[in-house]
């Protein structure tokens, strides 16, 4: 996902000719970015694709949330879901938690993409390019995992703000006066009683995200097409198919916690009950099969999100000329 390392210039011979094609090459090519003006242009590109993607995607995800808190009431799948909720609310019901949701997946999209880049490039350092090419996969997971990590503490409180207003309609009107309702009535502590079963959903969510993602694109690029030559159009659609098939894998793997995440944040804890008792509390009640609840709904929200995420942080990034740091894919 990073920028081809360059090459040695090769002389024709001629220094008057070599000038110029200096001078046409660096008109045609982007200037090579480094440090903070390389990885800003990533975190940029992450919260523009990431805040996008899930904001127009939150009818779905207020679907989702209340098949999984609710599965009794909202037993009829994505799209009878929805048709329960505009019947019983209105149709101004599928936006709730419109705003902590595009509030809090732009900071989370910024450390995760940004984050996944930077991580990447220190074990580059670390290890040597070539020990990162060789294990390229346990670089993606490291990386990922770690970004995620500090993703989601800026994303945890606007997540159980958003969690709150669907479960509970007339919560409040909007982000402001639910972050602050939670803040006033639970302290910074009701912002984080999710943050264990976040990072339980989101660390293995990204891992995989990153990884399939990461190796369906190589394999495409190995098999089908030459990088070099894919245009700006194919490229796009190749993220799309690749962040696709990564949704789908990645929303397996996390579905359980997603659901007990719901489940969590939904209410306030007993008076001296623990995250890890409501936890295991929780987990006994839903089982497996519950813990399942939601899927359909979740593959395609994931899923499409997903695949929009890989395409528009690849758009934005040739966009903003975020090319430079190495590639390790092979």
């Amino acid at each position: 996902m990073s920028g081809t390392a360059t090459q040695p210039p090769v002389s024709t011979g001629s220094a008057k000719l070599d000038a110029l094609k200096q001078n046409a090459e660096a008109m045609v090519q982007p200037k090579k970015l480094s440090g903070i003006d390389l990885y800003s242009r990533f975190a940029l590109a992450g919260a523009v694709c990431c805040s996008v993607t899930h904001g127009g995607m939150t009818p779905v995800d207020v679907v989702k949330t209340r098949i999984q808190l609710d599965p009794v009431t909202y037993n009829r799948g994505l799209i009878g879901g929805i048709r329960q909720v505009i019947a019983k609310e209105g149709a101004g019901a599928l936006l709730t938690g419109v705003g902590p949701t595009f509030a809090g997946y732009f900071l989370q999209g910024a450390f995760k993409f940004g984050g996944y880049e930077f991580f990447k490039q220190q074990a580059i350092g670390i290890i040597g390019l070539e020990n990162a090419s060789q294990y390229r996969t346990p670089v993606y997971l490291a990386s990922s995992a770690l970004a995620e990590f500090f993703a989601d503490i800026a994303l945890c409180p606007l997540e159980a703000t958003r969690i709150r207003m669907v479960s509970e309609p007339g919560f409040a009107k909007g982000l402001v006066g639910g972050f602050g309702k939670i803040y006033k009535n639970e302290g910074i502590g009701g912002f984080y009683s999710g943050f264990g079963p976040i990072l339980f959903k989101q660390v293995p969510y990204t891992m995989a995200k990153f990884v399939v993602y990461e190796k369906v694109a190589e394999y495409a690029y190995a098999n089908y097409f030459d990088k070099s030559k894919t245009s700006p159009g194919m490229n796009t659609a190749i993220n799309l198919g690749s962040g696709l098939i990564a949704g789908f894998a990645a929303a397996i793997i996390s579905q359980p916690a997603d659901t007990m995440l719901s489940k969590i944040n939904k209410t306030k804890g007993l008076p001296g009950e623990s995250t890890t008792s409501r936890l295991i509390k929780i987990g006994s009640e839903l089982g497996l099969r519950g813990s399942f609840s939601g899927i359909g709904a979740r593959l395609f929200m994931v899923g499409t999100l997903t695949a929009g995420q890989f395409a528009i942080y690849g758009d934005i990034k040739r966009a903003l000329g975020a090319v430079g740091g190495v590639e390790i894919a092979k």
